[in-house]
C-alpha cells in the first residue's frame, strides 16, 4: 500500500462521510418528526406522571462562644470551632431520636427511614449556618416539618453536647413553586433524545444499503470499469406506450460481473389504426 492507495481511502472517508450529511438533510423532516414526538412524551410524562415536590428550608446559626462579662468580642478560633459543629449538628438531626419527636410533635404519617429521606442539611458557604431543607409532595407539609424540626432541634443539641447551642435564624416558609420535575429540562432532554436516536437510525441504514444506484457508485465502491450500455425496451403499464432504459455491466477477471439497470419511462400517446 503506497501513498496513492492512503489517498484513495482518504477520498472514501469523505465521500461516505458527505453522503451520511446528505442522508441526513434529506430525511431531515424524519429527524423533526422524532424531536416533536419525543419532545412530546417527555412533557407530558414530566407533567402528568410524575409526582411534583416542594422544597422548604429553614436556616440555624451554631452558636459555640464564650462570652467573658461585659466583652461582646468572638475569637477566630470559636467560629472555626462553630464551623467544624455544622457537620456533628446534621448527624445529630437526622438521629432516629430527633426525627422521632418531630414526627410526634408534627403528627406526621411518615416512618423514620421516610423523613430521613426528605431532609438535607449543609452549610452556608462555609459559614456557622446551615440549612435544613425539607422535599415533600405537599407544600404546606414540608413548611410544617421544617419549622418543627428547627423547634426540636436546639433542645437535643443541648441534651447532647455542653457548651454549644443552635439558634434559629430564619423560619420556613411555604414555597410558592415546584422544585422538581423541571418540565423544560424534560423536555429538552425528548427533544436530544429524538434527535440523536433517528439521525443514528438514518446513518446505521445508509451504511448497511448496498443498493446499487449509478455507474460512479460501482466504480467508487469497487473500481470496475463499464463494459457496455444495453437498453431495455416495455411497455408502460396502460400498455399505450413504451419506455427504455440502460443497463450498466461491470466485470472484472473473466467469469465475474455486475450488472445495473437503471430505467426511464418515456410515455407516448398511441396512434389509431386507419
Amino acid at each position: 500500500m503506497g501513498r496513492d492507495q492512503m489517498n484513495k481511502n482518504e477520498e472514501y472517508l469523505e465521500i461516505d462521510l458527505l453522503r451520511l450529511l446528505a442522508a441526513l438533510w434529506r430525511r431531515a423532516w424524519a429527524i423533526i418528526l422524532a424531536m416533536v414526538i419525543f419532545g412530546a412524551a417527555a412533557f407530558g410524562y414530566a407533567s402528568y406522571f410524575i409526582t411534583p415536590l416542594y422544597q422548604s428550608s429553614a436556616l440555624m446559626y451554631v452558636n459555640n462562644s464564650s462570652f467573658s462579662l461585659g466583652s461582646t468580642s468572638v475569637s477566630l478560633s470559636d467560629l472555626s470551632a462553630s464551623q467544624s459543629l455544622v457537620d456533628t449538628y446534621i448527624v445529630i438531626l437526622k438521629t432516629r431520636l430527633t426525627l422521632n419527636e418531630v414526627i410526634e410533635r408534627a403528627e406526621l404519617k411518615y416512618s423514620y427511614n421516610q423523613l430521613a429521606g426528605m431532609i438535607s442539611a449543609s452549610a452556608v458557604n462555609e459559614t456557622e449556618i446551615f440549612r435544613i431543607v425539607v422535599t415533600a409532595p405537599d407544600p404546606e407539609e414540608a413548611t410544617k416539618i421544617a419549622n418543627t424540626i428547627a423547634e426540636v432541634l436546639p433542645d437535643k443539641i443541648a441534651d447532647i453536647m455542653d457548651g454549644s447551642s443552635v439558634r434559629i435564624v430564619d423560619y420556613a416558609v411555604v414555597p410558592s413553586r415546584k422544585s422538581s420535575p423541571n418540565i423544560t429540562r424534560y423536555t429538552t432532554l425528548g427533544l436530544l433524545a429524538g434527535a440523536v436516536l433517528s439521525a443514528a437510525v438514518i446513518i446505521l441504514m445508509e451504511l448497511f444499503d448496498e443498493q446499487i444506484r449509478d455507474e460512479e457508485y460501482l466504480k467508487n465502491t469497487y473500481d470496475l470499469s463499464m463494459l457496455a450500455v444495453i437498453p431495455e425496451l416495455y411497455t408502460d403499464s396502460k400498455g399505450k406506450g413504451y419506455g427504455y432504459g440502460y443497463g450498466y455491466g461491470y466485470g472484472y477477471g473473466y467469469g465475474y460481473g455486475y450488472g445495473y439497470g437503471q430505467r426511464r419511462h418515456d410515455s407516448s400517446k398511441g396512434r389509431k389504426k386507419k
